[in-house]
């Protein structure tokens, strides 16, 4: 039987499409407009259509036909519209600010869904997106073309991601209820992800050898946080730098990450001690971006292109879906199409 077949929409670097690979898609197409994310997305993922555009200049039908698919052939379409516009921000009164030119991007998944009718959908984002009135639209968008929705806000960790990471998933199935994948019994480690990697600076992985640049200042204070969970705080105020002993909260810049716990949420300054809690549980330094691509569990030889500095890398592992925990939840849609094709007496697409 041939492999169910998927559409990725705002692709990224390809933690989506990893994912759903190692659930048993096929992923026909994919959708992503940034260069870099582009270039990394087909070195990963060759054998993909990637549609390198701004999804609002793509016609779902253009699409569709050349794909050589009919509506209701699909099985799957699943994307993580752009997130930040839906980040609470607070303005100087206090008030919340959740305006971005992006946020409409999330209409988009309802377009597709209306054209290519795919037996189930599935839409992964930050929880912030839940009370924002474009998420409610597409839920009765969806409705109202005979899916069950189901959605819920799940913390990565309890899916085998080495990381704290809540995330809004929402599955949708034509006709057919999804179940949300189980959640593990056991947690995994920063240890379990990155303990038995070379030292950095000396490996053959050119995203583990990429050097820090720190004043002798910062360095000092790196190497005087406690090992293993140690933060800026557990340091005399005489050893802070006055920029921290100003700080009102954000405990978590200049700490170390903790050996037999999952690490915080992978974000675009992961790379940065400043922007959280990002040093090395033992090393005197920031976790490398192979060690991040791995606490969101990219395998160790995805590949990223470094010539774009650090930061655009950085952006672009912190803007990825972990692929273990897209499996988790893909493979359960996976069965739950098996079940309603079973159901209905159809075997699926032909080939």
């Amino acid at each position: 039987m041939a492999k169910p077949i998927a559409i990725d929409l705002f692709s990224g670097c390809g933690g989506l499409t990893l994912g759903l690979k190692q659930a048993g898609f096929e992923v026909v197409a994919a959708i992503e407009n940034e260069g870099l994310a582009v270039r990394t997305y087909k070195w990963n993922h060759p054998h993909v259509r990637v549609c390198a555009s701004d999804i609002r200049k793509i016609r779902a039908r253009t699409l569709m036909q050349a794909l050589e698919l009919k509506p209701g052939e699909l099985d799957l379409l699943a994307g993580c519209p752009p997130c930040q516009g839906f980040s609470v921000l607070r303005t100087r009164n206090g008030a919340e600010q959740r305006r971005d030119k992006n946020n409409s991007l999330i209409g988009e998944m309802l377009r597709f869904a209306r054209a290519f009718q795919p037996k189930a959908v599935m839409l992964e984002n930050v929880p912030g997106l839940s009370d924002h009135w474009s998420f409610l639209k597409v839920c009765r968008g969806l409705r109202r073309l005979g899916y069950r929705v189901r959605w819920d806000v799940k913390d990565a960790r309890h899916y085998g991601v080495p990381q704290r990471r809540k995330r809004l998933i929402l599955v949708a199935g034509r006709g057919f209820e999804i179940p949300f994948a189980p959640e593990s019994n056991t947690v995994k480690t920063v240890k379990q992800a990155i303990g038995r990697l070379a030292k950095a600076g000396k490996s053959r992985d050119k995203l583990h050898n990429l050097p820090e640049n720190r004043s002798q200042k910062v360095v000092s204070l790196i190497k005087s946080i406690p090992r293993d969970g140690g933060s800026r705080t557990d340091l005399p105020r005489s050893r802070q730098l006055a920029c921290h002993k100003r700080l009102d909260g954000f405990n978590d810049i200049y700490g170390r990450m903790a050996w037999n716990a999952p690490s915080p949420t992978m974000t675009s300054g992961c790379f940065n001690p400043s922007k959280g809690r990002f040093l090395h549980p033992r090393e005197n330094r920031a976790i490398t971006l192979r060690e991040a691509a791995l606490l969101q569990t990219f395998p160790g030889d995805y590949h990223f292109p470094v010539d774009g500095g650090k930061e655009a890398v950085a952006l672009m592992i912190g803007n990825a879906l972990p692929p273990v925990f897209i499996r988790r939840h893909a493979t359960e849609i996976g069965k739950a199409l098996k079940a309603a094709a079973r159901k209905s007496g159809h075997a699926g697409r032909r080939n």
